[in-house]
């Protein structure tokens, strides 16, 4: 089963169906201040309450005269009506106020009601209208054999501010979505009254899957077996459902169907370059070897001081035989990041965009869950991990003009070398070697400590003595070829939050 993205045209279409009802272009937008936003939000709290109570439901009580797709419903008397293949829309418009209503054909899902809601508010809301928060959910709620998920957030457009509403219901493989958008109570019990009629009849033979079942007719992606490294770890269960382990050529990040290679650094996929060779390149070294029968590729990037390249396009695994959608990524320092998901779908519902869209203008914050997955290159310490020599080398160099004259005035060094010697029976010794000044009159400083340490949890470690007493560090170990890479970063003066990266002598 394959979760299907809404058709964004029909929601363009229908906005546009709502602008010349409310006379979008004659209505100021000082004209809706803050109090009457306030009262608008406000609002939520009683209206749409109310509505969640009788929204979606199967009540005996509604008498629908009209169906659409699976959902039966009254509609509101005296709105405009706008059906299409995709939704049907119903909206109207006093002196400014105005309601919409929109609810849309199913689509098949997934058994989760709420990642289908965050699915739909992605690609329905958001696509619709600004919104500027993220949603407010009501209570979950089981409407029959159909669990409900709904939310609601302030929004604007065109200047224009309002509340938007979405109620998602997941039942027999498929969800059906319902979008309010309003700017007023004044239609509170028409709204109430319409959501509140609407029923669902059963798919043709449709069965209910239990909770947390994976869709029919995708595969979940087995968890893969870590490379033994000699360390004690080398797979790490994170909070929100990915799990990574250490493979041969990359970390290796599963989430249900999606799987994400963190790829080491490789010779000739990083090089100065225009954006399609160097993805192009970057692609037949790391992914083109895996996969067969590759269809519709095409190369992207996003114009930005930080510019991300992707390659993407659908293909045969050829360790399993799949057919797979495979996207890859870079991004500044994130290096080369392989994204495979069942098809192109299933990769919008984890990652919120469609990549196939991407232009030069693009926003570059889409790119954030993307450049965020070199995180799960991440695994906790171990005592017995801790041996032999690591370092860590910073060098930086200004150079110095008089800003009156725009003479030369100098450079300015700062170079240091810290080093961890770990020992016998969890001892260790410490130094650290600065250089910093003016060139001709640099100063030296070599600081040394020794002790013991110990790992109070698996992710710090605790010395008995840096400098003038005892510290403790955050720590976790990165993969690369061949290699780990240790680092540290004092837990009572966490600053930035930069770690400290030290590599083995």
């Amino acid at each position: 089963m394959q979760f299907r993205t809404f058709p964004t045209a029909s929601i363009r279409n229908a906005v546009q169906f709502l602008m010349p009802l409310q006379n979008l272009n004659s209505v100021r937008a000082e004209e809706i201040n803050s109090d009457s936003l306030n009262k608008t939000i406000s609002m939520k709290k009683t209206l749409f309450l109310i509505v969640w109570v009788l929204s979606l439901s199967t009540s005996s009580f509604a008498q629908p005269s009209e169906t659409f797709d699976i959902a039966a419903f009254q509609p509101p008397k005296g709105w405009n009506k706008q059906a299409g293949p995709d939704s049907v829309q119903f909206a109207i418009e006093d002196k400014g106020n105005y309601c919409l209503i929109m609810l849309f054909k199913s689509v098949p899902g997934l058994s989760s009601p709420k990642e289908n809601f965050d699915a739909a508010w992605s690609t329905i809301v958001k696509e619709a209208v600004t919104v500027s928060s993220a949603p407010q959910m009501f209570p979950a709620d089981t409407k029959g054999e159909w669990q409900v998920a709904g939310g609601f957030a302030p929004f604007e457009k065109n200047g224009e501010k309002g509340v938007a509403v979405l109620y998602t219901a997941t039942g027999f493989g498929k969800m059906v979505n319902a979008l309010v958008l309003t700017n007023t109570q004044a239609y509170e019990a028409a709204t109430t009254a319409f959501l509140g009629s609407i029923s669902f009849k059963k798919p043709a033979g449709a069965s209910q899957p239990p909770i947390g079942a994976a869709p029919t007719g995708q595969s979940i992606s087995p968890q893969p077996t870590a490379r033994k490294s000699g360390f004690k770890f080398s797979t790490s269960n994170f909070d929100d459902g990915w799990t990574s382990t250490e493979q041969e050529d990359w970390v290796e990040a599963v989430k249900g169907q999606i799987k994400v290679l963190i790829h080491y650094p490789k010779a000739g996929t990083i090089f100065p370059a225009d954006p399609e060779p160097l993805t192009n390149a970057a692609w037949d070294i790391l992914v083109a070897p895996r996969y067969s029968s590759l269809k519709n590729y095409k190369t992207a990037y996003i114009t930005t001081y930080n510019r991300p390249y992707l390659g993407m396009g659908y293909a045969t695994e050829r360790a399993s035989g799949r057919q797979v959608f495979v996207l890859l990524f870079r991004q500044g320092n994130s290096g080369w990041i392989e994204f495979v998901a069942p098809d192109k779908n299933s990769f919008i519902q984890q990652f919120k965009f469609d990549p196939e869209t991407i232009r030069w203008d693009s926003d570059s914050d889409l790119m954030n869950p993307l450049a965020q997955m070199v995180n799960y290159n991440k695994f906790a310490v171990a005592a017995s991990d801790l041996g032999g020599t690591w370092t860590m080398d910073f060098t930086g160099v200004q150079q110095l003009y008089n800003v009156y004259t725009g003479n030369y005035a100098g450079m300015n060094i700062h170079q240091s070398n810290q080093e961890f010697v770990f020992g016998a029976g969890n001892s260790y010794s410490w130094r650290l070697l600065v250089v910093s000044g003016m060139v001709g009159n640099a100063q030296f400083a070599n600081v040394k400590s020794a002790g013991t340490f110990s790992v109070p949890n698996n992710w710090q470690i605790r010395f008995s003595k840096i400098e003038s007493g005892p510290k403790t560090y955050n720590a976790f170990w990165s993969c690369i070829k061949g290699a780990r890479l240790l680092h540290l970063l004092d837990a009572g003066s966490p600053g930035t939050g930069i770690y400290d990266v030290y590599g083995k002598k």
